[in-house]
This record gives C-alpha cells, sequence and structure tokens, in this order.
C-alpha cells in the first residue's frame, strides 16, 4: 500500500507540475515549485507543499495559486487514472526559509567563537 501511495503522489505531483507550468495563465502566481505531496489514504485529499523562488511575497503569490485550485483539479481529473481526484491543498514549503535561518545562526556563531579566540 505504501509503493501505491508514494505512487500516487509522485503522479499527482508530476501533473499538477505541468498544468500549473503549461495550462495555468495567471502571470502573477510566478515560478513555481512543488517540494512535495502528501495524499490522505483514501486518496481523496492531496495536501500540496509550494515554494515561489524569486518571489519577495510568496504570501500572495500562494493566494493566486489558490484561486486556480478548481482549474488545476478538473485538469489533473483528466489526467489521472483513479477513482477519485483528490481535494487539492496548496500550503507554502517554509523548509528553505528555515534552512536559511539556521545557517544564518550557525555563522553568526562561528563568528563570536572567532571574536573570543583573539
Amino acid at each position: 500500500m505504501a509503493d501505491r501511495t508514494q505512487r500516487i503522489q509522485s503522479i499527482i505531483g508530476k501533473n499538477i507540475r505541468e498544468i500549473i507550468q503549461f495550462e495555468v495563465k495567471n502571470p502573477k502566481i510566478g515560478f513555481v515549485s512543488i517540494s512535495e505531496v502528501k495524499v490522505s489514504t483514501d486518496f481523496s485529499y492531496a495536501k500540496v507543499y509550494v515554494t515561489f523562488l524569486g518571489s519577495n511575497h510568496p504570501e500572495k503569490n500562494l493566494e493566486e495559486l489558490r484561486k486556480t485550485k478548481g482549474f488545476i483539479r478538473s485538469s489533473l481529473a483528466k489526467k489521472l487514472d483513479i477513482r477519485k481526484t483528490p481535494d487539492i491543498t496548496f500550503e507554502l514549503d517554509r523548509t528553505y526559509e528555515k534552512t536559511q535561518r539556521i545557517e544564518e545562526l550557525l555563522e553568526k556563531e562561528e563568528r563570536d567563537l572567532e571574536k573570543l579566540k583573539k
């Protein structure tokens, strides 16, 4: 069952990437990267984690992406070979931001240690 779930997640992610890239005509969305897709055990819900590369206001981009949810879901239904198309929820993936913050803190700590050694 886990293999099937992973396969469905992968297929959904691939198809949503293609739909956003080639079919959605909203320039306000910007460049979207899908980092992860999680589906419920019955495949009725899909949570799609996205990042907006080069965006200063990812929340606004996310809101524009959420407006196209119905179109994306209907396009996805045509491409999937499963009984029920999942309801899609888009969420911001903040992993990159958290990683950047941790790296900044580690660099600051390293600089402070260097100052104490002198």
